[in-house]
């Protein structure tokens, strides 16, 4: 059986892995996709958080969110974060993926800024 700690290890994993390709896209101008890709990296990165933290990894969206409120509601630590979740949500996922609105400024400084999202969420789960 995995556990908990191996699992969140891979998750985490996955993350980076979904950023990289994000910064390709970028790269290759495909700002729609890298969006996207972002986000998930986003997702995948608190979902591995959720799950180092409290044993559960959430499956849904909702879920996600649920988590990190419940866990910016134990420590200050998570309010930035938080933050960043809900950003990246809104820019990336709803903004740019589904309306395509993907032509701001902000876009490709909120995909490449990703990785920093990452590293706390792992810093925020002991990795």
């Amino acid at each position: 059986m995995v556990s908990t700690n191996d699992q969140a290890d891979a998750i985490f994993a996955d993350a980076r892995s979904l950023y990289d390709d994000a910064l390709e896209m970028l790269g290759l101008g495909k700002r729609r996709n890298a969006a996207e890709k972002a986000w998930g990296a986003t997702k995948w990165a608190s979902d591995a958080l959720i799950l180092a933290r409290t044993g559960t990894e959430p499956r849904t969206t909702g879920q996600t969110r649920q988590g990190l409120s419940r866990l910016r509601g134990q420590t200050p630590a998570f309010v930035s974060l938080m933050s960043a979740y809900s950003l990246r949500q809104t820019y990336l996922h709803g903004g740019c993926f589904y309306d395509n609105d993907c032509n701001g400024d902000a876009i490709p400084v909120i995909i490449q800024e990703t990785i920093d999202y990452i590293r706390e969420a792992e810093r925020l789960a002991g990795r």
